[in-house]
């Protein structure tokens, strides 16, 4: 297979719907060569999405192939293609925001990133954050998630009465209703390094579903932060590596041996 007519099939996988990758990988079988019909035989069998340009550059592609691989061939790229294209978006990240738009808004929005892996875990949900305030929506999804036996726990930081960063209240406070669903943790002060009359803080944001996807990003779990401050973070959607960024905080909640320690009910 040429280098262009690889290119052109790498693209295509990229590009099509699943439906127009089948159908056109149909009527691929069977042809030893792009006759004078394939360009309209495909855009019939895939209508739409550009089908037309889509269809004669595949044509043109193959039609100049030096040597000419089957039909069979190229329908087997297609489909590989689509599959290997399908597997990689999977683990990709995607750039979440807050605040204003710039004039590139090909990006997600916190509030709804956040609800979304909430809403679509099933088994655990590893919650970090800073500072909380507000957020009822979360708070909503995060009850209901308890009530499917969803495993919560909540790492948040505490207010400098008891030995946090936070003035005020703590974190915890916006999670009043999850007290008896949900595990709470806390960095005891006793477990703090301090330098300059000054103690560490429990600055991490992080939402995690079920080693399978999480959002890191600078927004705490506020009102502002999901929807008005400007924000940004990243959606992860590589288990290794959510894995790694859950195992981290379980390494810390170690009975005995982890800095952080769960809040008695």
């Amino acid at each position: 297979m040429t280098p262009e007519l690889a290119r052109v099939i790498a693209r295509l996988a990229a590009e099509l719907p699943p439906g127009h990758i089948e159908a056109w990988a149909h009527v691929l079988h069977g042809r030893r060569a792009p006759g004078a019909d394939l360009e309209a035989r495909l855009i019939e069998a895939g209508p739409g999405f550009a089908a037309g340009v889509a269809a004669a550059r595949l044509t043109k592609a193959w039609r100049e192939a030096v040597p000419r691989p089957s039909g069979e061939a190229v329908a087997l790229a297609l489909e590989t293609g689509a599959v290997l294209h399908a597997r990689h978006a999977g683990h990709q990240t995607d750039v979440v925001v807050s605040g204003p738009l710039g004039d590139r808004p090909a990006v997600r929005l916190t509030a709804a990133v956040v609800t979304g892996i909430v809403r679509d875990s099933r088994s655990a949900l590893l919650v970090v954050s800073f500072a909380a305030f507000g957020v009822s929506e979360v708070v909503r999804e995060l009850k209901d998630a308890a009530t499917r036996g969803v495993r919560i726990d909540l790492v948040l930081e505490s207010p400098r009465r008891e030995g946090g960063a936070l003035r005020g209240t703590g974190a915890a406070t916006a999670f009043t209703a999850l007290r008896d669903s949900a595990t709470f943790w806390t960095w005891p002060a006793r477990h703090r390094p301090a330098a300059d009359g000054s103690a560490a803080a429990l600055h991490a944001k992080l939402v995690a579903a079920d080693d399978r996807v999480a959002f890191l990003g600078s927004a705490n779990l506020t009102d502002r932060a999901l929807g008005d401050n400007i924000e940004l973070g990243v959606i992860v959607r590589d288990p290794a590596a959510v894995r790694r960024m859950a195992g981290h905080f379980r390494g810390l909640m170690r009975p005995g041996q982890g800095p952080l320690e769960p809040v008695p009910r």
